[in-house]
């Protein structure tokens, strides 16, 4: 219904920010993001104004999967570090996220919060990091489970990595697929969705995310996007309405969910292309 959502107010020439809808060219469109709104109610018009904290998410939102981001999308990250506190919040890890930047100097929420990076004397430094064991025995059995039943048992590279912090990932195409192998497997997501209740259910002592493009993040309950960066904003003097989340993938058991999920002001990007046309709305 989301998606919906987001496709009806493109396409009446406006962008629309949630929870809450944010006014650009035209009014609100009604949705159960903004409950109770009736069609001839006025809009939540400009709330970005209040906005100082932007907190972007990387893969299908700032480039491509593993990729770098392409020249005019570090351009328009760079207009809004003129008038906001601009943070990385990813699922992969932080040297990782930093590389794909092309080394780019900006704090880094990693592994949905167990990692943390800045910059210190222009050098890229782990901050803070969250190490976690988990029983790889358990992880490889019911993976390898999940590959014969589904018919996922030719892979490249290893079936599962561990993370240092604990976070694992099971990579349904392995860990060393070609690029071009992972931007066409599962666009939609569909493949994973129809695995994601039970993979939940066998993982249920973790919170399983559809995570990239061909793979399920694995975390402890405690970890994941929304309260990294409330904890980071909390560290850093900052409210809950002061602070913008963009990210492509708000819907149940994706990565940036939990921003949907418990409230925090949004932009849902379809395409990465568009990024700079997206955040515009926070330029104006």
């Amino acid at each position: 219904m989301q998606m919906k959502f987001f496709a009806r107010a493109l396409a009446a020439g406006m962008l629309a920010l949630v929870a809450g809808c944010f006014e650009v060219d035209g009014p609100c469109v009604p949705c159960e993001a903004c409950p109770g709104l009736e069609k001839t109610a006025p809009a939540f018009v400009h709330k970005h104004a209040k906005k100082r904290l932007v907190c972007l998410d990387l893969d299908a939102t700032l480039c491509q999967h593993r990729t770098a981001p392409p020249p005019e999308n570090l351009a328009a990250l760079r207009e809004l570090e003129k008038r906001y506190k601009c943070i990385m919040v990813g699922a992969g890890n932080a040297p990782r996220i930093y590389k794909q930047m092309g080394n780019y100097p900006i704090d880094i929420l990693a592994n949905y919060g167990m990692q943390e990076s800045k910059m210190i004397d222009g050098k890229f430094t782990i901050v803070r990091q969250v190490t976690n064991t988990v029983d790889r025995a358990f992880f490889k059995e019911k993976t390898d489970y999940l590959r014969q039943k589904y018919g996922y048992t030719n892979y490249w590279g290893d079936s599962v990595e561990f993370h240092p912090s604990g976070m694992v990932t099971f990579g349904l195409l392995g860990t060393a697929p070609k690029a071009e192998q992972k931007v066409t497997f599962d666009p939609d997501r569909k493949k994973r969705r129809a695995m994601y209740p039970e993979v939940c259910k066998i993982f249920k002592d973790f919170s399983v995310y559809i995570g990239g493009s061909s793979s399920f993040d694995f975390a402890g309950p405690q970890y994941n996007k929304y309260d990294c960066i409330m904890a980071y904003a909390k560290e850093h003097g900052y409210t809950r309405d002061e602070i913008i989340f963009i990210g492509d993938d708000f819907d149940d058991g994706g990565g940036d969910s939990h921003v949907r999920i418990k409230g925090m002001d949004y932009i849902a990007i379809d395409d990465y292309r568009k990024f700079p046309e997206r955040v515009s709305v926070l330029l104006k």
